[in-house]
């Protein structure tokens, strides 16, 4: 990427249709993070309540754990199109490193496919659009996220809500397996084709979605 893009406040997700915009425009300053006294054991990661699932992609699988208490109509949305086999056969149709990796919403000729109703946006529910967290992606507006989806490369929380335009974008999950994946995936080269840009040369597939019970869980 060149230094006047990595500057832009202006990023597109693409949608099958048209556009996702996300605006930088009310990035918010990072506050310094608080030390912690060396004496104090930090405290441990809550446990979040909701299903597991593996991505299995052609450069190898990814386990996001879903937070159905934070964002449970996004996470209802995304597990119907997971019964429905929806995403076998998809593809990473959008990667820019330093940003996020998409996929969920077309197959290798970029052929769409037909999706549920749109999901309510939930994305003031206190999750930060953080590196391997995964969020939906959507149209301008807030209620418009279907199938697609992406995960953050980078700190993008200037798309948190109420970052864009008194909205976000809505994160229900994160990646605890296969960072690995997320990063092999970001690194790839990606060129414009058919009008659409930063696609991989090399189609990125996923071969299924599948929930993760028992013995199957990370842990």
């Amino acid at each position: 990427m060149t230094t006047s893009f990595r500057r832009s406040l202006l990023k597109g997700i693409a949608l099958g249709a048209g556009a996702l915009l996300l605006s930088g425009a009310a990035l918010a300053q990072q506050a310094e993070p608080q030390s912690t006294p060396l004496t104090e054991e930090a405290p441990a990661a809550p446990v979040v309540k909701g299903p597991r699932v593996s991505l299995k992609t052609t450069l190898g699988d990814i386990v996001v754990q879903l937070d159905e208490e934070r964002a449970p109509k996004t996470v209802a949305n995304f597990m119907q199109y997971v019964k429905q086999g929806f995403y076998k056969g998809t593809i990473f149709h959008r990667v820019i490193d330093g940003f996020m990796i998409q996929a969920g919403g077309m197959n290798e000729k970029f052929e769409g496919r037909k999706t549920n109703k749109p999901v309510k946006n939930e994305s003031n529910n206190g999750l930060s659009n953080q590196p391997y967290t995964i969020s939906m992606a959507r149209e301008d507006h807030p209620d418009s996220a279907t199938s697609q989806f992406f995960i953050n490369v980078a700190d993008n929380s200037g798309i948190d809500f109420p970052n864009y335009k008194g909205s976000g974008y809505t994160v229900f999950g994160k990646v605890v397996k296969g960072q690995e994946v997320v990063d092999k995936i970001k690194g790839v080269m990606v060129d414009d084709v058919r009008g659409m840009q930063n696609v991989p040369v090399v189609p990125i597939f996923i071969k299924s979605v599948t929930v993760l019970k028992g013995d199957k869980l990370v842990k």
